[in-house]
């Protein structure tokens, strides 16, 4: 049994909802071949750094799995066929990370250094 982070981009005009849904579909089919998704943490929408497919932005969804090969490669197939699919990555790792992930982290970091700065504060940090 292998363990991997997956990450897949849903195309801009995509509605949560269908990113939910596409979610769901991929999750199913893990199940039915008998992998387990650990986490999953929905990044948003992000600006890419290239054009794909025409598209300029996108939806990233990052799972972290369990389980034998040929479900993530089922699951990579759907996602090959799937028009609102962009691109997606698996990478087998040797232990899955506790916690947030790093871009959940980073986000957490910007939103306590918003918060923290304000002109009430000022004198502090002068």
């Amino acid at each position: 049994m292998g363990l991997y982070e997956h990450t897949f981009l849903v195309r801009q005009d995509a509605t949560q909802t269908q990113v939910d849904a596409l979610l769901e579909q991929y999750t199913a089919v893990l199940a039915a071949g008998g992998a387990k998704v650990e986490k999953v943490e929905n990044w948003g929408i992000k600006s890419l750094t290239f054009r794909m497919k025409k598209n300029r932005k996108a939806y990233f969804t990052f799972l972290n799995i369990s389980g034998p090969h040929a479900a993530i490669a089922e699951m990579e197939r759907q996602m090959s066929i799937s028009e609102d699919v962009i691109r997606y990555l698996t990478i087998k790792v040797e232990t899955l990370e506790e916690g947030p992930s790093a871009m959940m982290r980073r986000r957490d970091d910007r939103k306590r250094d918003d918060e923290g700065f304000s002109m009430n504060n000022m004198d502090e940090v002068l």
